[in-house]
Parts: C-alpha cells; structure tokens; sequence
C-alpha cells in the first residue's frame, strides 16, 4: 500500500470539494473515510502525485480497484474509467434527479462499473437532496 502524504491528501480533498470524484456524493455524514485513488492503479505504474489521484467514496474505491478500462453496456467496447483529472464530469455524466445518465461511451461504462445508480447512492443522494447538498455544484 502506498502512503500519500498528508499535505497531497488534504490537497486532493479540497480540490474534490470533499466529494467522491466519481458518484458526487459529500463525504459530510459518511460514517467510513474517503478513500484516495489512484486513477491510474500503482499496479500500473501509476504515480502518487496530484494528477493521478481523485477523492473516492469507498464504494466506488473498491468497486474501481486496479482496473483501468471497463465495458460500455450499449456497444460492448472497453473504454477507459472516467479520469477527473483529464475530463469533466459534465462531458460524460448528467443528473437525472438522484440518478446519474452517461452521455458517452466512457460515462455509460463507469456508471455500470462502478454502480453509481445502486439502491444504496440513490437513497444517500436523496438524504443530500433533503440537507441541501444534491445535486453537487
């Protein structure tokens, strides 16, 4: 396990606005602690430094683990995982009230990878939707 030094962990934690990078839901009122990702998996040769890592929920965290590319459900092709660093979320994702649509191949692929639309997001989102933190902004 890589250690991310403190100051590299607060940084990526206030650029994420304390949000999980990939589902949006606010670590405020998560019992487990967010994970750092690793975009591109050590594994990989992926590097510890701010352009490789996001904020995770740990749902997605372990969902997403080392794989890099997953399957579009409408087309079958691999596509790679949706990268916050080098994409915005808008390209790729829309809200439709507390569930997530992908615009595109690599947005379609990440909501089924990683089940950003399971029972249990829908009804954290919609606990954010009654405390004024959905839809992030």
């Amino acid at each position: 396990m890589t250690t991310i030094p403190a100051s590299l962990r607060r940084f990526v934690i206030e650029r994420a606005d304390d949000r999980c990078e990939y589902c949006g839901i606010s670590q405020i009122g998560q019992v487990a602690t967010f994970h750092i990702d690793h975009i591109r998996p050590t594994i990989a040769d992926g590097e510890t430094k701010a352009e490789n890592l996001a904020l995770a929920c740990v749902s997605c965290s372990l969902r997403k683990g080392a794989r890099q590319k997953l399957k579009d459900p409408a087309t079958h092709e691999l596509v790679f995982i949706f990268n916050p660093r080098q994409q915005l979320w808008a390209d790729h994702f829309c809200w439709d009230g507390l569930a997530i649509n992908g615009l595109t191949a690599t947005g379609r692929a990440t909501i089924n990878g990683l089940d950003l639309n399971r029972a249990t997001i829908l009804a954290i989102r919609a606990e954010e939707e009654l405390l004024g933190r959905h839809p992030p902004s």
